[in-house]
């Protein structure tokens, strides 16, 4: 991508990206259209205000387009907003500039009546950068409010010359469901690293047959950086791998909430100097995190009776260290804060984190993260979290419960566990569709069991690697799969329940195991 790799052996995020922006002219920016436009507002579903930039480029208008009715929307993806009882953002793709981007909705397919205003956001990636040549991509968004809560509604996305009301595209119309207004039982889905592959695919499909709330992404999500360390050294970077991803990904997203969060293959140094430029134009998602310039990928949600936390474990990670710091404590602060917030919400019951260095894992490849269990692991012991999800090591992995770094219960297959007293479980699910990694123990799963107390391992430390031998790693599974988590509440007194199983491409289910509380 341009920096010399001795060079950017020493260079944070922000200094490749400002190496990058010297290196290629301000004419060739323009030239290629890396616009960013605000926000047009509007209608009774669309809250009024204007969106940040996703990339640092002066405002303009589209002057190169083709006939709208040659063009037709793809990569659809929905995420929560602030508030999922009542704010969606849908967002899609167009392969080359249209005029007057716009999405119908209304709560029938036959009533899409109400029209409103889509904010564009053009992303260049000039010729020299990577391998992706000259390319424009343009990404659309269009955030909803005051929607209704537990109700299903249908909408169409296009532009002038492409009107999902017509008759004869009534094929591309889109569902998707708010959250409803109180606790029901509801299945949410999660996995990482997941990329363009078959298997990717394969795991869609199963995703979709488990009619999930949403899903979480834990971080590497595209891959459009093949090397991961958030250097612009990549020769191999190519942003048209996101255009290959969100297609893929369309049968699920386009009426299932995809929440991610950022992994190090999703810090691109080209767009910003938090390299996640490319990710702020694909994305829109909840703006509660405490930096929204340095860390767009943090936030949380709540759906029912659990709380959902995103983090970017980028800012905490020695072992990848590009974006080490980059908060400044601010993530670290407002996690606490939102765990004390959420652990007196007496209408909460669980909570649920998920970012992509895993606190606890096995893997031969990045296996635990320092950084992790010295920032935050400590806080989720004291507001006892109940279920940690974490990627970056692309196999499924599940502890028994921890506390304190020791194993404080035994969660075999099928057993219970309270996490108010017994401590947290954390559980690797990075085997979403990427080449798969391998254990430093032999598997142990579903019908397959195998006892191993002392595991050979080790932990990401600032300064390289240290040892470890572990007894905390109770299910080990080696091929592709994600998990189906089933939440069900309880009246005040009762015992609220969340089951986690991990399920295999094949539809095999190769764990499962169950977190209980007393509802408040």
């Amino acid at each position: 991508m341009g920096v010399p790799e001795k060079l950017a052996d020493r260079m944070s995020m922000a200094e490749q990206h400002e190496y990058l922006r010297a290196r290629f002219s301000r004419r060739t920016v323009m030239r290629g259209g890396a616009v960013t436009l605000g926000a047009v507002t509007g209608g009774a579903f669309v809250a009024g205000g204007t969106a940040r930039a996703a990339v640092p480029t002066q405002k303009t208008g589209h002057t190169d387009t083709v006939d709208g009715a040659l063009v037709a929307p793809f990569g659809r993806h929905l995420a929560y907003g602030n508030d999922p009882r009542t704010e969606m953002t849908v967002s899609w793709q167009v392969p080359v500039a249209v005029r007057k981007p716009f999405i119908r909705i209304g709560a029938h397919p036959w009533d899409l009546s109400r029209k409103i205003d889509a904010e564009v956001r053009a992303l260049h990636t000039p010729a020299g950068v990577g391998a992706s040549g000259d390319h424009t991509q343009y990404y659309l968004h269009a955030r909803l409010t005051r929607l209704k809560p537990g109700r299903t509604y249908y909408y169409g996305v296009g532009h002038a010359g492409f009107d999902p009301a017509a008759a004869h595209l009534a094929g591309t119309l889109g569902t998707f469901t708010t959250a409803p207004a109180k606790a029901e039982p509801f299945t949410f889905t999660a996995f990482g690293d997941q990329g363009v592959s078959y298997h990717g695919l394969a795991n869609d499909a199963l995703i979709l047959a488990q009619n999930p709330a949403f899903h979480l992404h834990a971080g590497d999500i595209a891959y459009g950086d093949p090397a991961g360390q958030g250097k612009a050294t990549d020769t191999g970077f190519d942003s048209r791998v996101w255009d290959q991803f969100l297609h893929q990904t369309e049968s699920v997203a386009k009426q299932v909430p995809w929440m991610v969060a950022y992994g190090n293959h999703d810090m691109e140094a080209w767009y910003s100097p938090n390299g996640y430029g490319g990710e702020e134009a694909r994305w829109e998602l909840p703006t509660d995190g405490p930096d929204r310039t340095n860390l767009p990928g943090v936030y949380s949600f709540v759906h029912g009776n659990t709380a959902v936390i995103s983090l970017d474990a980028n800012d905490i990670s020695f072992e990848i260290p590009a974006n080490l710091g980059i908060s400044g404590g601010t993530q670290t602060t407002w996690l606490e804060r939102k765990l004390k917030a959420y652990r007196a919400d007496r209408d909460i019951d669980f909570i649920v984190v998920f970012f992509h260095h895993c606190a606890y894992c096995t893997s031969t490849a990045h296996a635990s993260e320092g950084g992790v269990r010295n920032e935050w692991v400590p806080l989720f012991e004291k507001y006892t979290v109940d279920l940690v999800i974490n990627g970056h090591n692309h196999v499924y992995e599940r502890t028994d419960v921890i506390k304190g770094g020791e194993v404080s219960r035994e969660l075999p297959i099928g057993g219970t566990a309270h996490p108010e007293t017994d401590g947290v479980v954390y559980v690797t699910a990075g085997a979403a569709g990427k080449s798969l990694y391998a254990f430093s123990a032999g598997q142990s799963y579903e019908g397959h069991e195998k006892e191993n107390d002392a595991v050979s391992s080790f932990v990401c430390v600032e300064g390289g690697k240290q040892s470890e031998t572990v007894a905390w790693s109770r299910v080990r599974y080696l091929d592709y799969s994600f998990l189906r988590v089933d939440v069900t509440p309880a009246a005040k007194g009762r015992t609220a329940t969340l089951t986690v199983r991990g399920i295999a491409e094949t539809g095999e289910q190769v764990d499962h195991f169950t977190l209980a509380r007393r509802a408040q």
